[in-house]
């Protein structure tokens, strides 16, 4: 993919996972960030550079800079937020949603080919189930003996 899309599908809106992703950031950083969607239905903003230094100096006391970097990788790694950096129009946002600066065509485009990446992986993941049906659960040992002694006692009745 050398072409970044030139149709903007407008703002992306925010699902319930990405409204429980940005409620576990902000959980636990000492004030909510305003560049997060609250609600499902607001728009996923792309973050600026280097604005994870500046949600880390947020981080509460009792926890650790580990936890709030996976959380904020769990956001900024998801398909809609790769959708929303992929737009035309898309804009890096300050810590308080505010637009910074627009996205880099180099930016634009890795975003586009992460989001095709992952929207063919679901894709394949849906197909392969519809084709192989899940193996039955395999019984233990006293399911085993429990449907064999059921067995025998419908017979004799």
């Amino acid at each position: 993919m050398d072409r970044p899309w030139k149709v903007s599908r407008g703002p992306i809106a925010a699902t319930e996972m990405d409204v429980k992703k940005s409620e576990a950031i902000n959980a636990m950083l000492i004030h909510p960030i305003k560049v997060l969607p609250s609600n499902v239905g607001d728009p996923i903003r792309p973050f600026a550079l280097g604005l994870f230094q500046e949600i880390r100096l947020l981080l509460k006391p009792e926890c650790g800079v580990t936890a709030l970097r996976r959380a904020t990788g769990a956001y900024v790694r998801s398909k809609r937020y790769y959708f929303a950096s992929a737009q035309p129009d898309s804009m890096r946002h300050d810590i308080d949603g505010n637009p910074v600066e627009p996205l880099t065509i180099e930016d634009r485009l890795a975003a586009q080919e992460r989001f095709l990446s992952l929207k063919t992986d679901r894709s394949e993941e849906v197909l392969i189930e519809k084709i192989v049906p899940p193996a039955p659960p395999q019984l233990t040992k006293t399911d085993q003996i429990r449907a064999a002694l059921l067995g025998r006692r419908a017979v004799r009745q």
